[in-house]
């Protein structure tokens, strides 16, 4: 059975026909509409699908935001704008005339991980560390979602009770601290305004300030997973994202995770499916489903 798997993300919409084999065919991608409203993002994903729909028998969606009975909601409304409630399933099922199903992006990529070559645990924790900070839980072998979608958003629990305020309304979470968000809004003199990107950038060349601000996001980083393995007792954590996977990134949050009692140690895997997670994983869900 071919899967249209769909990954809807801040900056960049993807699709890809994926066969029960998980062989990614006619992969497409387009920006994101800037205008953030409901007439606007319908049209990018009819325009992003009707290429490659009609040899698909199903539909399946990884998005950021929290998916509750097939509706996009959010911890962060200001991250969606217009979008808030907008009927993702519904609006795909009318475009494709295919039965569809919606899984939060993150979640869909811990799946996808869990399925990686190499891993050999039922209880493993991926994070994705790029312009937010995004998660996902499977425990005994299975995904956890959560009654209201919220399970696995483990950027929004708390690093620094005295650090910024988040989108969501709280201080100090993982997010508004180690995210690339978070990287840039850190920056001051010289590097005051740039992305996260153009500051690892100047990290890699030696840039003092640089450095600290990656450091400072790795640190954070190490700390929220001796938690998540206090609270879960993973074997492993599975690490992705633009900022996750920036040259360097990884082997600083190994040294700091060093740093923690050793009972918080925990196997770090580079994300092995990359920018592709999203849909392999809902491809996956979708399958699964369907048994």
């Amino acid at each position: 059975m071919t899967t249209l798997a769909i990954d809807i993300g801040g900056t960049k919409l993807a699709a890809a026909l994926i066969d029960d084999d998980l062989q990614i065919r006619e992969r497409r991608e387009m920006p994101t509409p800037a205008s953030k409203t409901p007439d606007a993002l319908r049209a990018a994903l009819k325009a992003l699908v009707e290429p490659v729909m009609a040899s698909a028998h199903q539909v399946a969606i990884a998005s950021t935001g929290i998916i509750r009975e097939g509706t996009l909601v959010s911890i962060n409304p200001h991250n969606l704008g217009g979008l808030l409630h907008f009927p993702l399933v519904q609006t795909l099922a009318s475009i494709t005339g295919l039965p569809a199903m919606a899984v939060n992006d993150a979640q869909a990529a811990a799946w996808a991980e869990y399925h990686a070559p190499g891993i050999d645990t039922q209880d493993m924790v991926f994070i994705t560390v790029s312009t937010g900070v995004g998660g996902g839980v499977v425990l005994k072998g299975e995904l956890q979602t959560g009654e209201g979608g919220l399970a696995g958003h483990l950027g929004h629990t708390l690093a620094d009770p005295h650090g910024p305020v988040c989108g969501c309304g709280r201080r100090g979470c993982v997010e508004a601290i180690a995210s690339g968000r978070g990287i840039a809004a850190r920056a001051q003199g010289e590097l005051a305004g740039l992305d996260a990107k153009a500051i690892f950038t100047h990290a890699l060349r030696g840039h003092p300030h640089a450095r600290e601000l990656v450091a400072h996001s790795a640190r954070t980083l190490a700390r929220l997973i001796a938690d998540v393995k206090a609270v879960t007792d993973c074997q492993t954590v599975v690490v992705g994202g633009s900022v996750g996977l920036a040259e360097g990134y990884l082997s600083q949050v190994a040294e700091f995770l060093a740093q923690e009692p050793p009972v918080y140690h925990v196997n770090l895997r580079p994300a092995f499916y990359r920018n592709d997670a999203g849909l392999l994983g809902a491809a996956l869900l979708s399958q699964g489903a369907q048994q």
